[in-house]
């Protein structure tokens, strides 16, 4: 490094997901086989919220350590640009996307190092889902497009999610479902999930959301039928249903299984919108919940298909979706950019004390 760096961080309060603090400190001198990059923007959404519900029960916090007993430090997605490198074939001004923490840079070792990007190998992430410790170089990304990182930034960690799930429940047929039931159906993830189902004719897409967000699920157009949280118990109780959980709510859980009983053929946790893991309540009837974890399902289509069919079926659905996204009429999100930690230190008090609006989508710029 040319001049001395300060690294500044934001790490969150695992007891209060909504509160942070910035921490600073020097940079250390790079070692042999390391790079620096400089984070230059990334999104937030609820799903960062969940990253955090799930900090620990996932290993979430161990992806970027803060060695700070009660804190932890929120990953997010985004980019960053190299700014020092001792590793060959990792430039200087090479702009990656990928999942960093919140901070004004992040020290990583490249390894498998190809045209594609890198994955980090530094010791402490070895052990973690190798999906997350993969890293693009835009130049060689596909579906890039400067214009578009916001869309990029927003939607392709989650699309990503929505595409596997959609392939799972296909690949299970349905666990036996001819109705999907899908909670916080205004979350990103959820509707991504019911675009990549608009052509199944096998099964009805029922989403079930608040009464705030009615008319923008409605709006959307990916769902055949739109139920308010507070009318489940109208809904046709005989019709062999899967519940989609996105929202994580242990007493809406409790009412679904109740009410369908015997129809419920399955429970699929995705996310946690109420920043709770998920639980069966005591004496509650039908399946118990099952976690959905995309990693799991890319890891199998890569060994049905091939990782290069496997990555033309993703980004050929991604470009549909992104398409989608920046013509819909009406449209499904506005994209807000806020600069520096003070800016992404309110949004996600907002997306943890109420989930924020789903109308709006949140960058953060660091420049």
């Amino acid at each position: 490094m040319s001049a001395p760096v300060t690294i500044s961080r934001l790490f969150t309060d695992k007891t209060d997901i909504g509160r942070t603090e910035l921490r600073s400190q020097p940079a250390a001198e790079l070692q042999a086989g390391e790079i620096l990059l400089k984070i230059k923007s990334f999104s937030l959404t609820a799903n960062n919220i969940t990253y955090a519900a799930f900090g620990d029960a996932m290993q979430y916090w161990n992806f970027f350590p803060t060695g700070e007993e009660g804190f932890g430090h929120m990953p997010v997605w985004g980019f960053a640009d190299v700014v020092a490198s001792s590793t060959p074939g990792i430039e200087v001004g090479e702009r990656f996307y990928g999942y960093f923490p919140i901070a004004s840079h992040v020290r990583m070792r490249p390894g498998r190092i190809s045209p594609r990007g890198f994955y980090d190998v530094s010791d402490h992430r070895l052990e973690l889902v190798s999906a997350y410790n993969q890293y693009t170089r835009c130049s060689e990304d596909e579906v890039y497009r400067p214009d578009r990182e916001a869309f990029q930034a927003l939607f392709r960690p989650l699309f990503v999610t929505a595409f596997m799930l959609a392939d799972y429940l296909a690949d299970n047929d349905w666990f036996g479902a001819r109705q999907l039931l899908i909670s916080s159906a205004s979350s990103k993830t959820a509707y991504g999930t019911a675009f990549c189902l608009l052509s199944e004719d096998q099964v009805t897409l029922t989403a079930l959301t608040s009464p705030r967000n009615g008319d923008f699920v409605r709006a959307l157009g990916c769902y055949e039928t739109t139920a308010l949280y507070d009318d489940i118990e109208q809904l046709d109780a005989s019709i062999p249903t899967a519940y989609v959980d996105f929202a994580g709510d242990v007493a809406l859980r409790a009412r679904i299984h109740h009410h369908f009983g015997p129809s419920l053929m399955h429970d699929c946790v995705v996310g946690a919108a109420h920043n709770a893991p998920f639980a069966k309540p005591v004496d509650m009837p039908g399946p118990a919940p099952k976690f959905f974890f995309a990693p799991e399902q890319i890891a199998k289509r890569n060994k049905d298909w091939g990782p290069d069919l496997f990555n033309t079926r993703f980004s050929e659905a991604q470009e549909r979706f992104f398409e989608q996204v920046s013509t819909a009429d009406p449209v499904w999100m506005t994209v807000e950019t806020g600069r520096g930690f003070d800016a992404a230190q309110a949004v996600i008090r907002t997306l943890a004390d109420d989930g924020g609006d789903p109308a709006r989508g949140h960058m953060i710029a660091l420049d």
